[in-house]
């Protein structure tokens, strides 16, 4: 079901070629963020391989020790990789069943949800990062960020290194959540890191937002079961910038930062709705409409627009025209709204008129005009696609859409479902791929692969 608004759909088509702010030219040659140099997963100057196997077109696959779903990033030659180390070394009795007993003292109730059901781990790990070579996959350095025993645990299919890592090309900013906030160089000299406390998430399922980078700001969101907070800090030393109180129940979605009519904003999703505040001060600049509980996709921009999706007992796609100020819910700053086949996990993508997603966390696909909310085809099963984590990326008028199983499906940009190619790694694969180049990098369950045309 969809609805539009023509007024501001008009509007929108006489400002979208003004609206847009370009990415530094360096960060449309890189992968640096979360869903690549657009934030979108739209890789504009990549030219990746169309087809791989286990056995085909692997330029290297190296072993990554521990686990994590982050999305690897990369800088040049370097690539950036997180993750969290077994190290055989207990808690003792007596602190393990302190840690548990202080969960069940946590406050719960309203949207609150706060469960002892998943046991906080016992192991302390070793949160690590790792710099690889990008044509060779050796590593070029290895730094511990901190070896903690968690204070809670994770669903059963998350990690303790989810958030994905950001750089501008001189500072490498990384997020453990809990453990903690870290800039390093990128030949790996901690230059500061932050000690943000502990969050309590949503029945333990865990942590995995990724900060986001703007000029000198770093933004931090950290909605949880307790005391809400957006927070901004400078690259350059680690100082406090602002924070701003929120009031939301536990989401794992990514701030996307986005400049519009002079002013740079910040745009949060959460349970409560999509709303966006002035990097300058923190300032609320404006409030959307309510999304669903447990928000884990993360909006996308394009043309003097946000677009935000979440599923989670219901399903909401909204398109949010940018320009405006205060409470835009019920008025036509919402240009269309679509109310069925959402994400539940991984992000939408748009590119040029085109909204790509996959039902719940489905290999379903959908197509809607990204202008109008029409859809081109829904819920499409695609044979190769099963469950579905990974966010879907963009490069040479295709769209890769890689699924839990290790298979990757490669779509014919377009309002027709085509495929071109359907291929496949013997690995799990939960973090979304990224794309440089002529490479496509895919972190597996247990190695990292660089995918490149023999």
């Amino acid at each position: 079901m969809k609805q539009s608004s023509l007024p501001a759909l008009f509007c929108l088509l006489c400002l979208s070629l003004r609206a847009a702010a370009p990415a530094e030219p360096a960060a449309l040659a890189n992968w640096p963020q979360w869903r690549g140099p657009l934030a979108s997963g739209v890789a504009p100057q990549v030219d990746p391989p169309l087809t791989w196997s286990e056995t085909k077109n692997v330029r290297w696959k190296v072993k990554i020790p521990g686990t994590g779903t982050a999305t690897p990033i990369l800088w040049e030659n370097k690539l950036f990789v997180l993750t969290a180390i077994p190290t055989g070394r207990k808690l003792d009795l007596a602190e393990a069943a302190a840690r548990k007993a202080a969960l069940a003292t946590l406050p719960s109730g309203g949207t609150r949800e706060v469960s002892t059901s998943v046991e906080p781990p016992q192991e302390f790990l070793r949160f690590t990062v790792i710099c690889l070579d990008r044509q060779t996959g050796k590593t070029v350095w290895e730094k511990v960020a901190c070896e903690e025993a968690p204070h809670e645990g994770h669903h059963r299919n998350h990690g303790f290194a989810s958030a994905s890592p950001v750089t501008d090309g001189t500072h490498l900013i990384v997020s453990f959540g809990s453990r903690g906030l870290y800039c390093y160089t990128l030949s790996g000299e901690l230059v500061w890191k932050k000690d943000l406390g502990k969050l309590h998430t949503r029945k333990s399922f865990g942590e995995a937002s990724s900060p986001a980078l703007h000029g000198n700001t770093v933004v931090v969101v950290r909605d949880h079961e307790e005391e809400d907070v957006l927070l901004a800090f400078d690259k350059r030393d680690g100082r406090e910038l602002w924070r701003t109180r929120r009031d939301e129940p536990t989401a794992w979605s990514t701030p996307l930062i986005v400049e519009h009519g002079g002013r740079t904003q910040g745009v949060v999703a959460s349970s409560s709705g999509l709303r966006a505040y002035d990097l300058k001060d923190g300032r609320e600049l404006w409030a959307g409409p309510k999304l669903t509980e447990s928000v884990i996709p993360s909006p996308v921009y394009s043309n003097g627009v946000v677009f935000v999706t979440s599923d989670y007992q219901k399903k909401v796609t909204y398109a949010v025209q940018l320009g405006r100020t205060g409470a835009l819910a019920d008025t036509d700053a919402i240009l269309w709204n679509y109310r069925a086949h959402a994400p539940y996990v991984s992000s939408p993508l748009v590119v040029e008129d085109l909204m790509y997603f996959c039902s719940n966390a489905t290999g379903r696909m959908t197509c809607l005009n990204a202008r109008t909310g029409e859809p081109h085809f829904e819920a499409e099963r695609i044979t190769g696609l099963q469950n579905l984590y990974a966010s879907p990326v963009a490069a040479k008028d295709r769209v890769y859409v890689l699924s839990r199983e290790g298979s990757c499906v490669v779509l014919k940009q377009g309002p027709k479902l085509e495929v071109l190619a359907t291929n496949a790694i013997a690995e799990k694969t939960d973090a979304s791929m990224a794309l440089v180049g002529k490479e496509v990098f895919i972190r597996g369950q247990a190695h990292l692969y660089c995918i490149a045309e023999e």
